[in-house]
């Protein structure tokens, strides 16, 4: 049977432009090429999911200009279920203008727009969708308070919970200490754990932080690095799947969404991670966001390649 998952949270439209060098103020260049995708980490997440397998429940809002609609039929086209994605009137789809550089670094603005009305009772109204699922996975890309009230409803209703605090903000960690586990990359991990992350080691100590502030489990994404695993037992650090990357937009998301995947079917916990490592390994070396996702089938058979 295949895993159930509910994302609640962000919809974007993702405005991709690639360029050798970026211009200092007042100063206009021309870019090498551009791209317009459907993005935001909460649609990502879900369209990873969905890819790898899932079935899928999307809550989020979308404006009502013509991003709006488009995102809610963009999440149709994969399956997704879209009982609760509400169009909000005279307010604008969220969007992320991404600017990446020759080396497939990126860096992204990001407008919220419609994500900041998902708010605490459109989850209660999803709720009896919600309980029938085995993962909810939620990120800082909408209100505060809505992820708070999430975890709380995953906790009551004994639904495994995945927090990714992107982008970090400054947050009430005690509030999201009852997620099953949490999962920041370096940037965010520096920042609500105040311990510098430039090094495996630093990596270990940054998560031993965040653990001393009551989380259960941290999954610190390193990028070419792996990840670090870190519970009450100790800290594993797992490699990474070693690409040539292209663009590693999205890169976390495809890590997130596969990783509930991977754990929804039962595989053990490192291995789980492993392979999110080498699925978002190999959405770095595709251009774009979701449309740099893998299908299973095509996943499953890189790996066996790779073997």
């Amino acid at each position: 049977m295949a895993p159930r998952i509910a994302v609640i949270g962000s919809a974007n439209t993702d405005l991709i432009t690639f360029s050798d060098v970026f211009p200092r103020p007042g100063e206009t260049l021309f870019g090498q090429n551009f791209d317009l995708g459907f993005g935001g980490k909460g649609a990502n997440q879900a369209i990873a999911a969905r890819l790898c397998g899932a079935e899928v429940v999307m809550v989020a809002r979308v404006g009502s200009d013509l991003f709006g609609e488009a995102t809610i039929n963009n999440f149709k086209s994969f399956g997704i279920d879209t009982t609760h994605v509400k169009i909000i009137p005279g307010v604008p789809t969220g969007v992320a203008p991404i600017f990446v550089d020759p080396s497939g670094q990126n860096r992204i603005i990001v407008v919220k727009g419609a994500n900041d009305r998902l708010l605490p009772a459109d989850v209660d109204a999803a709720a009896p969708q919600l309980r029938g699922v085995d993962t909810i996975i939620l990120q800082f890309e909408i209100p505060l308070e809505t992820v708070y009230h999430a975890v709380r409803f995953a906790r009551a209703n004994k639904i495994r919970c995945i927090v990714n605090p992107a982008p970090a903000l400054p947050a009430d960690l005690a509030q999201l200490a009852a997620a099953d586990y949490f999962i920041p990359n370096e940037t965010e991990a520096e920042i609500l754990g105040g311990h510098p992350v430039r090094t495996v080691d630093d990596a270990v100590a940054c998560a031993k932080a965040l653990l001393g502030k009551g989380f259960r489990k941290i999954v610190l994404t390193l990028g070419a690095r792996g990840s670090l695993l870190a519970d009450a037992s100790g800290t594993v650090h797992i490699p990474p799947h070693v690409v040539t990357a292209v663009d590693s937009t999205g890169a976390g998301d495809a890590f997130i969404g596969s990783l509930a995947v991977f754990l929804g079917e039962g595989v053990p916990e490192q291995e789980a991670i492993a392979r999110a490592n080498r699925y978002a390994a190999l959405s770095t070396t595709r251009v774009g966001t979701q449309k740099s996702f893998l299908k299973r089938v095509d996943f499953d058979a890189a790996c066996r390649q790779r073997a």
